[in-house]
């Protein structure tokens, strides 16, 4: 049913006031240098997209120029990407993808069983920092599935090469104490900045969310042989911007 509500215009609201509300933190970057950390690493999963979608802009609630939005409780996820050092990561990309509403994935073997896969989610998307290193994403708060707690898949690429990837989850699930996903990181605060808070948006009527999440990277490229959840060497991001298929 069409409403009044328009979605870009709400998008550049928001990401106006996310963008202005978080300029002064880290303002001076080497006075915090020590007490960053670098954000923990969390397998890339079996998911990852084996064919990026065409559409793989930083709104993942509306797809190409589809004017029906994708089901779920929309969320806006906002950030700041930063250097062990301190400093802003600016002009790195961020990705992030994610199961929809049914619990499914784009990837060709992502549908959960028994479930169709909702066909207005674009399930992909990715953002090129600011020179703050600020981010930003229009998707849906994550379900849980089997055994998995609710989570987005994150990765962060410098240069064309991955640098980290790992996941963020939802402060709010009670999947949380027994996802062993999670809980493979077992220092207590690192484990804690990988979860953050599902907040209602302010000034949304329609009942959207805002999520935060800072990301503190390093210089070293990953190694995917590391990652045994990984489909292969086909998968990942491809800075001209075409995605390979996994193995």
């Amino acid at each position: 049913m069409k409403t009044s509500f328009c979605p870009e215009c709400h998008r550049r609201q928001f990401l106006k006031r996310a963008l202005l509300g978080s300029a002064a933190l880290f303002a001076t970057p080497g006075a915090f240098a020590e007490a960053l950390s670098l954000t923990s690493f969390q397998t890339e999963g079996p998911f990852y997209p084996n064919e990026l979608p065409l559409d793989t802009d930083n709104d993942l609630v509306l797809l190409n120029d589809s004017l029906t939005p994708s089901i779920g409780e929309i969320t806006h996820l906002s950030g700041r990407i930063f250097n062990e050092n301190g400093s802003p990561a600016r002009g790195v990309v961020i990705e992030l993808w994610q199961a929809d509403a049914n619990g499914c994935y784009i990837h060709s073997g992502g549908a959960a069983r028994g479930q169709e896969r909702d066909p207005n989610f674009q399930g992909y998307g990715r953002f090129l920092t600011d020179a703050d290193g600020r981010y930003y994403f229009r998707a849906i708060r994550p379900v849980p599935y089997g055994p998995r707690t609710a989570h987005f898949h994150i990765a962060v690429n410098k240069g064309g090469k991955r640098i980290l990837t790992t996941q963020l989850y939802d402060s709010s699930q009670e999947l949380n104490k027994t996802d062993r996903i999670l809980n493979s990181v077992t220092d207590p605060k690192a484990r804690a900045a990988l979860i953050t808070e599902f907040k209602p948006l302010e000034g949304s009527t329609v009942g959207e969310l805002a999520a935060h999440c800072d990301i503190v990277i390093g210089q070293t490229p990953e190694d995917p042989a590391e990652d045994r959840g990984r489909r292969g060497p086909g998968t990942g991001f491809r800075p001209d911007g075409k995605g390979k298929k996994g193995a």
